[in-house]
């Protein structure tokens, strides 16, 4: 069930079932020489979907672009202050909340917001809190990252080795082969294996080290059929992480 595909009674008749809602968040940034730029967001939304379906809950409408200063070095990257990205989060889930909504689960697909999501949590519960609404210590946030999932590093470690890296992998560029395979990109990939290990800092000195925007990674080694064993993975293992989530006191 998405969020903007539905009508008011309908959110309403659900809210008399259950109190979660599903969110993904990604981000708009380079993803090397054969990487879409929606990446994250697609994966996120990919998956987010799926869990939706297979346990019957809400998905809210995806937070593309996300928090990506490092990135924008290259062109087409996008990003979101951490203090927009926090204020962005309060305003959804301000409202989400009055109307009932006490359970929040973010699928992430991009490891730059994961320090921000979790500070725009914090700022939220002070925020409902403040006003007084009577199931504000009721309202809970949780962040899942896809790619962390136990079932996803798994095959992950299977398929690629040391050359998933931790940027542009070729887990993620399979998932997005697998939800968009018309949209597959090619490129020479010099060195195959991209180079690791440098700690980023801003734009210019992540473009300086990593100069085709890859990180340890090589995307060759993507296929869609990878992308629908990370996917299936994936949506098993959230959607049991959010029917927990729902159960928690």
């Amino acid at each position: 069930m998405l969020l903007h595909l539905s009508t008011w009674p309908e959110v309403e008749a659900y809210l008399a079932q259950s109190k979660g809602i599903i969110f993904p968040i990604g981000s708009t940034e380079q993803h090397g020489p054969t990487g879409l730029i929606g990446t994250d967001a697609i994966c996120a939304e990919t998956i987010a979907k799926g869990v939706g379906e297979e346990v019957k809950a809400l998905v809210g409408p995806t937070i593309n672009v996300g928090m990506a200063l490092h990135h924008t070095a290259f062109p087409g990257s996008l990003s979101l202050r951490p203090s927009t990205l926090i204020a962005l989060i309060q305003d959804y889930l301000k409202p989400l909340a009055r109307y009932g909504f006490t359970r929040f689960f973010f699928i992430n697909g991009h490891g730059g917001n994961v320090a921000t999501l979790k500070a725009a949590f914090s700022e939220t519960y002070a925020a409902l809190s403040d006003l007084n609404l009577p199931q504000a210590e009721q309202v809970r946030c949780r962040v899942a990252n896809w790619y962390m999932a136990s079932g996803v590093y798994q095959i992950a470690k299977e398929l690629y080795g040391n050359q998933e890296g931790s940027h542009a992998t070729p887990s993620e560029v399979a998932l997005t082969q697998f939800a968009y395979p018309d949209h597959i990109k090619q490129a020479p990939l010099e060195p195959p294996i991209a180079p690791a290990g440098h700690p980023i800092y801003g734009a210019a000195n992540f473009r300086q080290h990593y100069p085709d925007g890859r990180m340890g990674s090589n995307p060759a080694l993507a296929t869609p059929e990878h992308g629908q064993r990370l996917y299936e993975a994936a949506v098993k293992e959230l959607s049991q992480e959010y029917l927990r989530f729902l159960a928690e006191e």
